[in-house]
């Protein structure tokens, strides 16, 4: 295979979030066509991107050797600079003070104006946000996933499943997996949650605060949040569905594995 060839293969795996499987690729990539910086590129990204300390150590240590390498590499250098500025200040203070230098360098590389820059620029757009904001603006994007997930599944339980689905398709894949996972007698009431989430959501409010009010009331407890319990069915249809999500993203990163084992 070329380094185009698992380059290709890198960024399937990484955008369904195989990050092991994309390590794996670049590795064997580097192996088999010799030391470069996209392959080693890719093999530093699939470490940052698992937000773990020492897959973070990992990657630094994989974009200095790549730079030592290949010191004017504007993919290894905006790569760098996102650990770096991801890093919190507190713990990781040499990695903040590398992000200046690292700028400067990208900058002459990619003065102003350029159509590099440009390229620099919207690569960057999200690496300056704060931890908060960035934590704020995944819990947004999972709820917008979520909501389309169980809307097709609604509408998969009403009209079937999809039948010729593509075995790399991963909505496709969700919704099997999740009529799978909940397709048991004792979902059924997880089942139900899903299907009318809003009046389920309003009905535990309403009664985990009348149980409240009633122990509470009758003298049984002087402050109660026994009634909270009744929010625990849709903790667990929340869990279910993330459990459905993995098994099919598992199922589709096996299904390009195979595709990609075929074709080498």
């Amino acid at each position: 295979m070329t380094v185009q060839a698992y380059a290709r293969r890198c960024e399937e795996l990484f955008v369904l979030g195989g990050y092991a499987q994309v390590r794996m690729a670049a590795g064997q990539g580097l192996a088999e066509t010799g030391p470069g910086p996209v392959l080693q590129r890719w093999l530093g990204l699939a470490h940052a991107a698992e937000d773990d300390d020492d897959h973070d150590a990992e990657a630094e240590a994989v974009y200095e050797e790549g730079l030592r390498n290949w010191p004017e590499d504007l993919g290894l250098l905006v790569s760098y600079l996102e650990l770096c500025l991801r890093a919190d200040s507190w713990e990781h203070p040499g990695r903040q003070r590398r992000a200046q230098a690292l700028k400067e360098r990208i900058a002459e590389l990619a003065p102003p104006g350029t159509p590099r820059a440009a390229q620099v620029e919207a690569a960057m757009g999200w690496a300056g946000r704060g931890y908060w904001e960035d934590a704020w603006a995944k819990a947004d994007r999972a709820r917008a996933e979520h909501a389309s997930l169980r809307a097709d599944v609604g509408r998969a339980e009403s009209h079937g499943a999809p039948a010729d689905a593509h075995p790399e398709d991963l909505r496709a894949a969700e919704v099997v997996a999740t009529l799978e996972v909940l397709s048991s007698r004792r979902h059924a009431p997880l089942r139900v949650v899903h299907r009318y989430r809003v009046v389920s959501y309003v009905a535990a409010f309403v009664l985990s605060f009348g149980t409240n009010q009633l122990l509470v009331g009758s003298g049984v407890a002087s402050f109660s949040l026994w009634g909270w319990l009744w929010y625990l069915p849709l903790l667990l249809a929340e869990l279910k569905l993330r459990e459905a999500r993995q098994l099919a993203r598992d199922r589709v990163l096996a299904a390009v594995e195979a595709r990609h084992a075929s074709t080498s």
